[in-house]
């Protein structure tokens, strides 16, 4: 462009001060810092931008006509899920989240404490108790980030390179395991080694595992239940042969599972990872999603995070506690460019209304949930599966997600879900790219938020798309 910009918020947009910091860092231009991207991601030609809209309310008005294209989960009944699940949130979440003194413009960190220290301490109890592990931090950016940052601990630990992943785990979280593992230290990029799947059951292929592992393996990574929605209930024997050979054991469980299901730390798991987003946050287009990271209370583990905690203390007025944040001498903040990992802007936002669900559902409300997930779960398997031509892909028990092969109705996934959008429903996830072995299958996901009215709507609405 021949016209130089300038946002009035933006400062480094002002070209004097460009040309000061692309000379500093040696660039030419501003795409010089971009080159790891490759090619076939860049856009070869201008943004194709409408004029732009300088008052509040044409912005409004703009951006309501542009939601109003939306198909929504309010006016259409879900059932995909495959990592970022619909969830209820109860209305205090949200309401204590928009606070003004926690809904920041910035990090939502405890820099202005306002109550926040207590709240990410109370955070950090809550994860530490459900997954039945003796420490962890504040949130990171995803669950993808908290899997690929835990195996990158595990590598440190061990002094090993090589990990051991279920080929049958959540494809994004894959893509960014293989993406940050191989740049966050690219002299030491780890080797990703994938292990099969049981094609009866979808559970890990135990007998390729014992093949695989060895005295240069990192560590084994499950995710329980894993991506297709099955229950690794061989997760302890797993364990077992990771700690065997010397290698740490990642797990990476869902909040959710943990009222019905038992926690990664009472049988093995070294590390245990996830998502926190199926408790107390919304979808938002992909958005309401971050990571944990918990670990036994051991400062090899604990020397390894990269995210800051925030601990309690006793003050010099007798019977006062403050809340602060500590050990941040493992950081980059102390580290600075000396760090093992960067930590940045996290997702701190989205501790508050995590909190705040844990708090308002105690463990008697983690239980029920869980069980009304997976009888709502199991009545929809049955319901789909007695559809004639649709059947389900594995015998295993399953929670909240399940896998229906569409092969004997002669249809196609993408199809199908074009046809069941005409019914107000979001069919399942299509599995025919990522998991080819499987044909036509697609990945359901079915929670609290589906009763019995909606999910037999979904039963009738598809036995008339497979035989239309």
């Amino acid at each position: 462009m021949s016209k130089k910009t300038v946002f009035p918020y933006i400062p480094n947009s002002v070209p004097e001060i460009q040309r000061e910091m692309l000379d500093y860092v040696g660039a030419e231009h501003v795409i010089d810092l971009y080159e790891e991207v490759p090619e076939k991601l860049r856009l070869d030609r201008d943004l194709n931008l409408p004029k732009a809209i300088r008052d509040e309310q044409g912005i409004k008005r703009h951006m309501e006509h542009l939601l109003n294209k939306n198909a929504n989960c309010n006016e259409y009944d879900n059932y995909m899920g495959a990592g970022c699940a619909q969830h209820y949130v109860p209305a205090v979440c949200d309401e204590i989240a928009t606070r003004g003194e926690l809904l920041t413009c910035y990090g939502a960190e405890t820099w202005a404490d306002h109550g926040k220290y207590q709240i990410f301490f109370e955070y950090q109890s809550m994860i530490a108790e459900l997954v039945q592990m003796d420490f962890t931090t504040v949130p990171c950016h995803c669950g993808g980030q908290a899997a690929a940052t835990g195996l990158c601990m595990a590598s440190r630990m061990t002094g090993r390179k090589r990990v051991l992943l279920p080929k049958n785990m959540n494809p994004e979280n894959l893509s960014i395991i293989k993406n940050y593992c191989s740049s966050v230290h690219e002299e030491n990029a780890l080797e990703i080694d994938m292990i099969n799947y049981d094609p009866d059951t979808g559970r890990m292929d135990i007998a390729e595992l014992k093949d695989k592992i060895g005295d240069d393996v990192a560590a084994v990574f499950l995710e329980n239940p894993n991506y297709l929605g099955v229950i690794e209930s061989d997760a302890k024997e797993i364990g077992g042969i990771a700690r065997e050979n010397g290698a740490e054991f990642v797990v990476y469980a869902d909040p959710i599972t943990l009222g019905v299901l038992e926690a990664p730390g009472n049988y093995g798991a070294t590390l245990a990872v996830g998502d926190i987003h199926s408790v107390g946050l919304h979808l938002y287009a992909g958005g309401g999603q971050a990571g944990y990271i918990a670990s036994p209370d051991d400062m090899r583990y604990i020397s390894e995070f990269k995210e800051l905690v925030d601990g309690v203390t006793e003050t010099t007025v007798p019977g006062e506690i403050a809340y602060c944040i500590v050990l941040i001498n493992r950081t980059h903040y102390a580290m600075r460019e000396k760090g093992k990992e960067f930590t940045g802007t996290q997702n701190n936002l989205w501790t508050a209304p995590v909190a705040v669900y844990l708090a308002l559902m105690g463990p008697q409300g983690m239980q029920e949930i869980g069980n009304t997930i997976m009888t709502n779960a199991e009545y929809a398997a049955k319901k789909l599966s007695a559809i004639p031509g649709v059947s389900m892909q594995f015998k295993a028990p399953f929670f909240q997600e399940f896998v229906l092969n569409y092969d004997e109705t002669g249809k196609t996934v993408e199809e199908i879900n074009k046809m069941l959008l005409e019914e107000k429903i979001f069919g399942g996830v299509d599995l025919s790219k990522d998991f080819p072995e499987l044909g036509q299958s697609t990945l359901y996901c079915v929670t609290e938020t589906s009763d019995k009215e909606s999910i037999d709507h979904l039963a009738q609405a598809l036995a008339r798309t497979v035989h239309a």
